[in-house]
């Protein structure tokens, strides 16, 4: 096992982590500020994902919607659109990156109930601790189709792990996330449910 993947990888999410926390902190309260103030309490939205080997653990983000009945695009505000364009709802899971539960690069946690419906190869991306960043988000985030989405994911989890390719892979992302790229799929609100390849409905998180 190389040096990277047995302590490198995560050296560099906690210290990178633990810096990204520190510079954001003063947009992170701004944010969650605008959030208490545009829908109320709870600032932070938590949800149980699937983690490393399936795990359950639950991921942090900040409010995007209001409470209540309705379809995503019903409930997402306009606050709700500019931090999730902006990938400002996300800041919160770099304290599961610093608990363990999460990496700065991997694939995207996604709910439980998904797992069942993973082809063995998209299966694979559980083999990995999820992450912030990754080879789907670098290519459009959402806007990119499931299938094509899981089969990124899965690349990236069955190939060694590589500090040059995960720097890369977080500077991609972080150029998307400036071109305002992504942060929904075509004629959606948010993203459609995974249903084993079917098209569904409703918000992934």
């Amino acid at each position: 096992m190389q040096m990277y993947e047995r302590w490198g990888k995560r050296a560099l999410d906690v210290a990178g982590a633990a810096l990204l926390l520190a510079l954001l902190a003063p947009l992170l309260a701004l944010a969650a500020l605008a959030v208490r103030l545009a829908l109320g309490p709870p600032v932070l939205f938590r949800q149980v994902r699937a983690g490393r080997g399936g795990a359950p653990f639950t991921l942090l983000k900040l409010r995007s919607m209001r409470a209540g009945p309705g379809t995503d695009a019903e409930r997402l505000t306009p606050l709700g659109r500019f931090l999730r364009a902006a990938a400002l709802d996300e800041i919160p899971q770099l304290v599961n990156v610093l608990r363990g539960e999460m990496s700065l690069v991997g694939p995207r946690p996604l709910p439980p109930d998904y797992t069942p419906l993973y082809t063995p190869r998209q299966a694979l991306r559980l083999a990995v601790r999820p992450g912030l960043a990754g080879l789907a988000q670098a290519a459009g985030r959402n806007a990119v189709p499931w299938e094509e989405r899981l089969e990124l994911d899965a690349r990236y989890a069955s190939a060694p792990p590589r500090l040059a390719r995960d720097l890369r892979l977080l500077l991609a992302c972080l150029g998307v996330v400036l071109r305002g790229r992504g942060a929904s799929a075509p004629g959606h609100a948010t993203m459609p449910r995974f249903a084993g390849g079917a098209p569904g409905a409703g918000e992934p998180g």
